[in-house]
């Protein structure tokens, strides 16, 4: 069931009233069956793998918790013993938590990995080795990246001791199922979305209404301006002989349009439906293409997932015995300026090595992570020579170098990018090329752009969602635009929130002779 779908608007109207009128005990219990409907609609099949990270969750935290309360039992009951009796008996029971806590991962990242990639694993090995692998085409279940990660991300917190585990196995379900993020996130954190999620909530007018206008202005950035734009970007890639040089340039931009409004409207969708409920969900996006840098980017786009990867992989992998020991080593050989430099390096390669792949089972988006970590490498290592040169030139702070930046990483980001659309490695960097070898501008002012999928009036409309978008972005970066609502009379809140349902209904793309496609991060 689609979001942008007519079954889910009737799901979601039916679940509210129901919601609100219903005794508020059992409200997260509806909640529960509404999230198990929901992803039943994708096929009841994949109600098992879920199942799968449900109970092994549960288990894994419920061990967990067990051996920690023994060792706190024991630790309290045996106040005299030394201090190296108690550090041998605890590091016993670190050892038995941590067995439990490997093992849930490795059955959970273990289905996830022969889904998404065997088939990866196979063709690599045929192409290598003339191997005839049969492939075995798995279809990865709806969301299964984004709740596998939020529920490990809650094994990983219990056993890091951060809050118990939660005792109710219903409510471990809830927290993996929660049917508004389930498709494509944001990866909650257990603390952060139980407090709501499991609360008694009754109807709040403001919330409903600021949720329900959030609903709307994704719907908006949906069909509005991302589902005209994809026949474009469909049209561009499918025949790239075709379409070199400066239509190469416009698909950078399209797709970087496109992808912001899908992917930021379907979270504006699910934190407005969440809101609608009286549940807070974490923001995932921060007006990311007003960043100056890469790195700033990263904390604007999917903040959830790049704090997710630096939490749980990152720092871990930074801090372990065998990193320890080659930051000592490479000290030793290299020197200390160098040498404490080798396990950033590294522990960022990881990183970045795991974004890609989990973004998808191809080299395209391996080759993706390595270049969003090499820039962001090569900048911190030339960020002191960045700031001299801008002292020196007294132009950093201005309005005018803030600008050029901005266009600088948007256009940075969209050409790494680019290796999402084409799906090809040495494709993409051929048609980049083009740009530079057969420009072809003429088809910017001999009416070919026209014949890409969309009309005329289909760019206009494009292009007034986007200056809508925009401006918008443009203000909240300034103060958050609910704070800017809350003094406006009521007649605006309701004129705001007609506009924007007239403009979804007049100009969205749905109804004959449109198909509402997917959102995009539903394939991850």
């Amino acid at each position: 069931m689609s979001f942008v779908s007519y079954q889910f608007i009737l799901f979601l109207a039916g679940l509210i009233l129901l919601y609100y009128v219903l005794p508020r005990k059992v409200q997260w219990m509806l909640l529960l069956a509404g999230s198990l409907t929901f992803y039943a609609f994708s096929g009841p099949k994949y109600l098992i793998y879920m199942a799968v990270t449900i109970l092994t969750t549960y288990g894994a935290t419920m061990g967990i918790e067990k051996v920690w309360g023994r060792q706190d039992a024991w630790v309290k009951e045996h106040k005299g013993i030394s201090r190296e009796e108690k550090k041998a008996y605890k590091a016993g029971m670190t050892r038995k938590a941590k067995l439990i806590l490997v093992l849930c991962l490795l059955v959970n990242l273990g289905i996830l990995a022969v889904i998404k990639y065997t088939d990866f694993l196979l063709e690599n090995l045929n192409g290598i080795f003339g191997t005839e692998f049969e492939l075995h085409h798995f279809i990865l279940p709806l969301g299964i990246s984004f709740y596998m990660f939020q529920s490990l991300g809650y094994v990983i917190d219990v056993y890091r001791r951060k809050y118990p585990a939660e005792r109710n196995l219903a409510k471990v379900a809830l927290f993996t199922s929660f049917f508004p993020q389930v498709i494509q996130g944001p990866i909650s954190r257990f603390d952060d979305l139980s407090k709501g999620l499991f609360a008694e909530h009754k109807f709040d007018s403001k919330n409903f209404y600021y949720g329900l206008l959030r609903v709307c202005w994704g719907f908006f950035k949906k069909l509005v301006i991302a589902d005209r734009l994809a026949p474009v970007i469909v049209t561009l890639t499918a025949d790239t002989d075709k379409y070199p040089g400066v239509y190469v340039l416009a698909t950078i931009f399209f797709y970087a349009v496109q992808l912001y409004a899908d992917f930021t409207g379907g979270i504006d969708i699910t934190i407005g439906v969440a809101r609608m409920l009286g549940i807070p969900v974490a923001e995932n996006f921060q007006r990311p293409y007003f960043s100056k840098n890469i790195a700033e980017y990263w904390r604007r786009w999917h903040i959830t997932m790049g704090t997710w990867f630096k939490d749980y992989i990152f720092y871990p992998v930074s801090v372990s015995g065998w990193m320890l020991k080659i930051s000592k080593k490479s000290r030793e050989k290299l020197g200390p300026a160098l040498g404490k430099r080798i396990p950033v390096y590294l522990s960022t390669i990881i990183v970045w090595f795991a974004t890609g792949i989990w973004h998808g089972a191809a080299w395209n988006f391996i080759v993706w992570g390595m270049l969003n970590c090499l820039v962001l490498l090569v900048s911190q290592e030339l960020a002191p020579l960045y700031k001299k040169f801008h002292d020196h030139c007294g132009f950093s702070n201005t309005a005018f170098w803030n600008g050029v930046q901005i266009v600088r990483t948007f256009w940075l980001m969209g050409l790494i990018r680019i290796l999402d659309v084409y799906r090809n490695v040495p494709l993409t960097f051929r048609m980049v090329g083009s740009m530079f070898t057969t420009p072809n501008w003429g088809a910017v002012s001999d009416g070919s752009f026209l014949e890409l999928g969309a009309s005329l009036a289909d760019f206009i409309v494009v292009g007034i969602g986007f200056l809508v978008i925009f401006v918008v972005s443009f203000l909240a970066e300034r103060k958050p635009i609910e704070e800017r609502l809350d003094t406006k009379p009521v007649f605006v809140h309701y004129f705001l929130l007609w506009i924007l349902i007239l403009a979804i209904v007049v100009f969205g793309a749905y109804g004959i002779g449109f198909d509402a496609t997917q959102f995009i991060y539903n394939q991850f």
